[in-house]
């Protein structure tokens, strides 16, 4: 079964690079509508789906003020989360939980490029805003859990999207040094036991985290505990500022 498992990751990587480098795209079907479309995601479902939300810089949950930017809400003005930004594209939630899913536990690791698009969708800033020059790394997963699902899933994105905009992207700038079961399901108490002493950055790479600015992609930000273990590791390490592209936010319970 993990031959069969690590074979399956092995082809799928081999369709996406075939995929990516094909300048014809090939018909398939939308991954949420099944309508027969020249992308992974149909037009008509990125328009329903990818509305066009103002949210809070801070905590990149959903805006209700008249803009939004690098603006904070006013939970983070009273208490300002530990990084510099977030930018989120999605709320996680229909259809994009289930995308999200097949994508990390499916070996569904051709989602990762229309994903990506999502992503980089709520990026058009980038440019503009001083963060050009920043590098791009994803948090990490454990070996155990890599050798799992054969790749990443938040590098999958984050490679892609640091391609996208023309940024320099590493992946090994953090470790996750213990396996830790998942989070979901877990309150925030959970989360900071299953996280303590987790992540750590690499010791190997702290010339090229001191002093820079580094945006960290993830799939999805649920309590934000995660980035917190993250932002707290990379400026011990010396990070300037830190930074968070997520594809998927999670809003808090009721909202």
């Amino acid at each position: 079964m993990a031959w069969a498992m690590k074979f399956g990751a092995a082809w799928q990587r081999a369709a996406v690079a075939i995929r990516e480098r094909s300048t014809t795209p090939l018909p398939r079907q939308c991954e949420i509508c099944l309508a027969w479309s020249a992308t992974s995601l149909c037009g008509d479902c990125l328009q329903r789906f990818v509305p066009a939300t103002l949210r809070c810089g801070g905590c990149a949950l959903p805006w209700n003020g008249q803009s939004a930017g690098d603006l904070r809400c006013g939970a983070c003005l009273r208490q300002a989360p530990p990084w510099d930004g977030c930018i989120a594209a999605v709320d996680y939630g229909f259809p994009w939980d289930g995308l999200i899913g097949r994508f990390k536990f499916g070996q569904r690791s051709d989602l990762a490029v229309p994903l990506a698009g999502v992503l980089r969708r709520a990026l058009p800033q980038v440019r503009t805003t001083g963060t050009a020059g920043a590098l791009v790394t994803a948090v990490p997963l454990s070996e155990q859990r890599l050798a799992e699902r054969g790749y990443n899933q938040a590098w999958e994105l984050a490679r892609r999207v640091a391609q996208a905009v023309g940024m320099s992207a590493d992946p090994a700038l953090l470790l996750r040094c213990r396996d830790t079961p998942h989070q979901v399901g877990l309150d925030r108490k959970a989360r900071q036991r299953n996280l303590r002493q987790a992540l750590l950055a690499n010791p190997d790479k702290l010339k090229s985290i001191a002093g820079q600015e580094i945006i960290v992609v993830d799939d999805v930000m649920t309590t934000g505990m995660t980035a917190e273990a993250v932002t707290l590791a990379l400026r011990q390490a010396g990070a300037r500022s830190v930074r968070f592209w997520v594809l998927a936010r999670t809003l808090p319970a009721g909202g």
